[in-house]
């Protein structure tokens, strides 16, 4: 019996990372066993491609990787993920608490092409990552959304502050737009849930925006 797959998912600083500990803080107070799992994954071989290309290495700008292209090499990651680490625990019936998935390049890399176009991408990627490779369909995807002026403010000062490197994705602050708008589409098309991460031009705080994401995944479980 196949498990459960809850996705965390954004554009660049929506705070994916912060909701997904926060979730994972949560189970663990209340004795649900989980997995939690993040792409890329750096540091493994086989997220490398992955992260040559969010390095500039196959293009200074991510518009010069095409969506495909750029998709193949984070798909090649997930899938071995799935193999070494977490693919059992989920068959055996596993809860797994994922920060990024093939959701992702939903948001990313289809924002690269027409609008026209991004129909037939998004069904050849979940044609790709969930009939051929056989990783798992989510379960839940959980959608934070954040005004893109508001994740540029924040990530230029987390630079500053921690002297951190952006990648390609979050360096470009028109490429994040895009992105963002993309996603609003994806949104309805694929019936994700949403949380607006913020409110009167401001970031709404991690704990408020928390309790919400925990009354949506509460009811999954």
């Amino acid at each position: 019996m196949n498990g459960k797959l809850i996705v965390f998912e954004g554009t660049d600083g929506s705070g994916k990372t912060t909701q997904t500990k926060l979730i994972c803080q949560r189970l663990e107070r209340e004795g649900i066993v989980y997995r939690e799992i993040d792409f890329p994954r750096y540091g493994n071989p086989f997220a490398e491609p992955a992260k040559r290309y969010l390095e500039g290495d196959l293009g200074k700008t991510a518009g010069e990787v095409n969506a495909y292209a750029a998709s193949m090499l984070f798909a090649v990651d997930r899938y071995a993920s799935f193999r070494q680490d977490w693919g059992a625990f989920y068959q055996e019936g596993g809860l797994i608490v994922a920060n990024r998935y093939t959701t992702s390049n939903a948001v990313h890399q289809a924002s690269k092409l027409p609008p026209q176009e991004r129909k037939a991408f998004l069904e050849w990627l979940f044609d790709l990552e969930y009939a051929r490779l056989e990783l798992p369909r989510p379960d839940l995807v959980i959608y934070l959304d954040m005004p893109t002026e508001i994740t540029e403010r924040m990530m230029r000062s987390r630079e500053a502050q921690t002297g951190t490197h952006a990648d390609i994705h979050e360096r470009d602050d028109a490429y994040l737009r895009q992105c963002r708008a993309n996603a609003a589409e994806v949104v309805q098309a694929c019936g994700w849930r949403v949380i607006n991460c913020a409110a009167g031009g401001e970031p709404r705080t991690p704990q408020e925006i928390h309790e919400e994401v925990y009354g949506i995944v509460k009811a999954l479980l």
